[in-house]
């Protein structure tokens, strides 16, 4: 697609962003800002989470990603639902009881001060590491398909993209983003099915034909229970997924900003069961495209490129497709990034006035004040988004689920000796238990193959999660 029509596309698409961010944005202050006065629809809510935690990762990294891992990544799927299942019946009554603004504010409550800002900071440095890599990706293609031709440097492309999230998140925040992302997710899902559709046409297959096609494709096996070595073994991608999601959802202020703006307990659990029940259909949706991308490129020679996360835009950009697939690509992935990077942006935004600042709901910082939080946040994340660029990251979806073993396993071992004991701890240790569990699992997962036999995957999250456990049994007071 041509450049000036990309960017026309673009625009649009913003524009309409603007409408809504003015609509939703009227008399905002910082309780519609931070949880939106508690009044959001809970469908609404379901639908919006879907496009924010699938991102612009899974739009470009999954369906790249079937080469080297096949369906295996449904395992982790499926390990997700029962991670969903937690949060709903654990974490959420606990937030709704304590009428949490910042989930973090659970932590002041059961360690102190301490184990307060560290779980805060972690969250703080987790969180502007997955989003600068979402935007990263997006940031790229948007490269490659529009400001290379107009002879823009990537550092203008950042600025632009961080810019335009700015604009139409910094008056309404959360109650903004709800609806926002709930278009965008329809959007995304829009896209793809779309794309799915005319590569079949392209193929010459009929909806039939493309089941049969996937099904038989040594690309689609799920399954990995013969190999305790791999790392796409069932066991620890199920187990994995759990507590993957159970961190990055359940013990995420993003995730969870979001359900504490439903109404009530009953309706966040609902938003949260659906939610994760549709998950399961729409990877298969980003699987199933991955094996008709990398059949497309057989049948018409298109060569591979090195980078996973490159084989979408490549295809789209081949002049293989009719060039509504380009329209409906750049729709669908600036749809899933803005989807993740928009509420990453105001839950920065919301956990650092909470719990660094210690303004509690929020109701005594001033609407300058916040609105500095988030301009400060906007810039943090475009110099992390060039550094990514500078080192060249490959396959983003795998380098997010790696930092996330490191960043939320002192969480995740947190929150379970929080809820599931009720020993006291000296409070002024869990900062240096925080740093101590990932050191212990970097030297682990460093020298696994060697000590071991076999490389460590994501389960990492849950060895640093029970490193941070026993540290807290250690430095637990005397009763």
């Amino acid at each position: 697609m041509k450049p000036q029509y990309t960017g026309l596309l673009v625009a649009l698409y913003f524009i309409v962003l603007m409408i809504i961010s003015y609509v939703t944005g009227k008399k905002s202050d910082n309780k519609n800002f931070f949880l939106g006065n508690r009044q959001s629809p809970w469908y609404i809510v379901s639908i919006g989470m879907i496009g924010a935690s699938l991102s612009g990762v899974t739009f470009i990294s999954v369906p790249g990603w079937v080469k080297a891992t096949q369906f295996s990544y449904l395992q982790m799927v499926g390990g997700y639902f029962i991670g969903y299942l937690v949060i709903a019946h654990v974490l959420l009554p606990v937030y709704y009881r304590l009428n949490l603004t910042s989930i973090y504010t659970y932590l002041e409550k059961r360690f102190g001060f301490f184990g307060y800002k560290t779980g805060a900071w972690l969250f703080l440095v987790s969180r502007t590491i997955g989003a600068s890599a979402r935007l990263y990706l997006m940031a790229n293609v948007l490269q490659i398909s529009l400001f290379n031709a107009l002879g823009i440097p990537f550092a203008i492309t950042v600025f632009i993209t961080i810019a335009l999230i700015w604009i139409y998140t910094f008056r309404g925040g959360i109650k903004t983003i709800i609806w926002t992302d709930m278009l965008q997710t329809l959007f995304m899902l829009t896209s793809v099915v779309i794309t799915i559709v005319y590569i079949a046409k392209s193929m010459q297959l009929d909806m039939p034909g493309v089941v049969d096609l996937i099904n038989s494709s040594e690309l689609s096996r799920v399954f990995v229970f013969d190999d305790w070595h791999s790392k796409q073994n069932f066991f620890k991608q199920f187990v994995t997924g759990a507590f993957i999601t159970i961190v990055m959802t359940g013990l995420d202020q993003d995730m969870m900003q979001k359900n504490l703006s439903c109404k009530n307990l009953k309706d966040a659990q609902k938003n949260m069961k659906w939610y994760g029940f549709a998950f399961i259909p729409t990877n298969i949706l980003f699987l199933s495209l991955g094996v008709l991308l990398y059949t497309f490129a057989h049948q018409q020679g298109i060569a591979l490129p090195e980078r996973s996360d490159d084989l979408f835009p490549v295809i789209v950009n081949s002049g293989s497709l009719p060039a509504i697939v380009g329209v409906f690509f750049i729709i669908g992935l600036v749809a899933a990034a803005y989807s993740s990077a928009d509420s990453a942006l105001t839950s920065l935004t919301t956990s650092f006035s909470v719990d660094i600042l210690g303004t509690k709901h929020g109701e005594e910082l001033s609407k300058r004040k916040r609105m500095l939080v988030h301009l400060s946040f906007s810039v943090l994340l475009m110099l992390v988004i060039i550094l990514f660029r500078v080192f060249k990251a490959d396959s983003i979806i795998s380098t997010i689920f790696i930092l996330a073993g490191y960043t939320y396993g002192p969480l995740l071992g947190m929150y379970a000796f929080g809820l599931f004991t009720k020993i006291e701890v000296k409070d002024n240790w869990i900062p240096v238990l925080a740093i101590v569990a990932p050191v212990i699992t970097g030297v682990l997962d460093y020298n696994a193959l060697r000590w071991f036999g076999f490389a460590l995957g994501y389960e990492k999250l849950i060895m640093n999660g029970c490193f941070m456990f026993l540290g807290l049994l250690i430095v637990r007071r005397k009763q």
